[in-house]
């Protein structure tokens, strides 16, 4: 085991040195946006009666990887198959890229390859929860204050 910050887990991710899965990633991006323990837990105590949403997400094949879509994004289906018995298969030919460059309404993790993921989020938070701070694991371009 070892103890790491938010943003040096997501510098590990990049390195590949660890790996964690992209609901992991997303978390690890949302709690980016809390300076400390203490603050986080203030977050925590003061948002805990506000209620959950329960969501999965939705797998689009790209020709250059994965977008897992979430709820309120413009590509999440109305009905999505929460149980995969309908078997449905969502693909594209085009690339990740340009199907951001389409958009306008994310709630998404664009996955490159298993080391090479991104969130992208600009609709508001349920619940008064957090959204989680836009970041690539490909490029340190974020702000961590954790």
């Amino acid at each position: 085991l070892q103890w790491s910050s938010p943003p040096e887990a997501i510098e590990r991710l990049k390195s590949q040195e660890i790996w964690f899965p992209p609901p992991q990633f997303y978390e690890f991006c949302r709690l980016c946006n809390f300076s400390s323990l203490c603050e986080l837990h203030k977050f925590s105590s003061d948002r805990a009666l506000e209620g959950c949403e329960r969501w999965m997400p939705v797998i689009l094949t790209a020709s250059d990887g994965y977008i897992q879509i979430l709820p309120g994004d413009e590509l999440y289906p109305e009905d999505p198959d929460y149980t995969g018995e309908k078997k449905i298969i969502m693909s594209t030919d085009k690339k990740a890229e340009d199907l951001m460059k389409e958009g306008s309404v994310f709630h998404r993790i664009v996955i490159k390859n298993i080391n090479n993921l991104a969130v992208y989020v600009n609709i508001p938070a349920k619940y008064k929860h957090i959204n989680p701070l836009t970041i690539n694991s490909d490029c340190s371009d974020y702000n961590s204050k954790l």
